[in-house]
């Protein structure tokens, strides 16, 4: 018998390419059709079909406090009241500028943009236009938004000349875009050895979570900051996963090495479309109207995605203390089961309330040991957690996300249909 959610699909395929507006909401890593969501609220997802979840998606990691927080949910209703959008500034624009700052000292200048893709992209223009040099390091494994310039295939290794990643996407979009391998700083030095003074930034994921949880190594970060130094480049952190989510200042809390520029997404945002880039007061100084880099956008810093994130940031500034080690230490205790059912057979990645279970029995500390996984495995692993009210990310290389709504019961229940996973997995 069709449930809802096929028969919505079987139609949405009519009209969007996979049926989707993302690509992997179709479930295809995990040979099955989506399940249409109707509702959402705490730690808990509904489908059309009326099936409850156990939520570790959480829209891809914004809704940290949980979805339809109270406060957040009354907060934008009233700011609906008063006009979607303007185009003109707003004090919402400065009041969550002020509290980024606050939480993120190193941001002393920011730009309200729309999605992480938009972003990245700035935060690249900005560098190169501050350095006036053209040359992009990134890492494979490392995702960066779907701008032109960023969807290189890295083959083996750190190469120096690159093929699009993407159809659509020119070889000339991406011939100064170099890549390296995460946790490797060799093969940056490779890069600097051939081009020392043609690399206008390096951007880095401070923790990857596009390929699965990867954390960095000991050094790695700091190995980064000094080689930019070093050549006069900039170092850039995208953390539009990590920002608000490992901790209330980001990375820089978590490791100690300060960027130049950074960017932040999804929590930022509470949920809506929002995004922000930043960093050194010079180098913003370059972005129009005050500088020569241009960047530009209607809907940025509108007044509802403002007001959903100046409530979410509110919240976690006043809470902090609370909120980050609770999530520590279920998530923790979570990684920790995972680690136990699944010992000889995955490995697992976890910081803060950050973590991946990996198919594979290499220690995943680069793009090479994720895709050694086993992607079959996952997706019989997928389709039992689903079927057993838990939903998880449908790819292997994609994070598990907390919030503070996912108590100490939802965790042992997540915990026990695990040991159930495995169980089966013998017999």
């Amino acid at each position: 018998m069709n449930s809802k959610s096929q028969d919505l699909y079987q139609q949405s395929i009519k009209y969007m390419p996979g049926g989707v507006n993302s690509p992997v909401r179709a479930f295809k890593a995990v040979g099955r059709n989506p399940v249409f969501i109707d509702h959402a609220k705490g730690d808990r997802i509904f489908d059309v079909d009326g099936n409850e979840y156990i939520d570790y998606v959480l829209s891809w990691g914004p809704n940290i406090l949980g979805s339809a927080e109270e406060h957040v949910v009354e907060a934008v209703k009233k700011a609906v009241e008063k006009g979607l959008t303007y185009g003109a500034p707003t004090e919402n624009e400065l009041i969550l500028a002020e509290i980024v700052q606050k939480l993120v000292p190193s941001m002393e200048m920011i730009r309200l943009v729309n999605s992480g893709t938009e972003a990245t992209m700035s935060a690249i223009r900005a560098a190169r236009g501050f350095t006036k040099k053209n040359k992009l390091i990134k890492f494979r494994g490392c995702y960066h938004g779907h701008s032109d310039g960023l969807l290189v295939q890295a083959g083996s290794g750190a190469l120096t000349q690159n093929v699009p990643d993407s159809a659509g996407v020119p070889a000339s979009c991406v011939k100064d875009t170099l890549v390296a391998d995460y946790n490797d700083i060799s093969s940056v030095e490779k890069l600097f050895e051939e081009f020392p003074d043609d690399i206008a930034a390096i951007i880095v994921e401070p923790v990857a979570a596009n390929m699965g949880v990867v954390l960095p190594e000991k050094g790695f970060l700091q190995a980064l900051r000094d080689i930019t130094e070093k050549h006069d480049s900039l170092l850039i952190f995208d953390e539009v996963i990590t920002g608000f989510r490992i901790a209330a200042g980001g990375a820089e809390e978590v490791f100690g090495v300060h960027p130049d520029l950074k960017t932040f997404g999804k929590i930022v945002g509470g949920g809506m479309p929002l995004a922000v880039y930043g960093g050194r007061r010079d180098i913003m100084e370059c972005i129009a109207p005050d500088g020569p880099v241009y960047q530009a956008g209607t809907l940025s810093g509108n007044p509802i995605a403002t007001t959903a994130g100046i409530e979410t940031l509110k919240i976690i500034d006043e809470k902090k203390d609370e909120i980050y080690p609770v999530l520590e230490k279920r998530t923790k205790k979570l990684a920790d089961h995972y680690r136990k059912c699944f010992d000889g057979i995955a490995n697992v990645n976890q910081i803060g309330s950050l973590m991946s279970v990996f198919f594979t029995k290499r220690k995943v500390t680069n793009y090479e040991d994720a895709m050694s996984s086993d992607t079959k495995l996952f997706a019989k692993y997928f389709n039992f957690m689903l079927s057993h009210g838990i939903y998880v990310a449908p790819s292997q290389f994609e994070a598990m996300f907390l919030s503070v709504c996912h108590s100490d019961k939802d965790i042992q229940k997540t915990c026990d249909v695990v040991s159930e996973f495995f169980e089966s997995m013998r017999k």
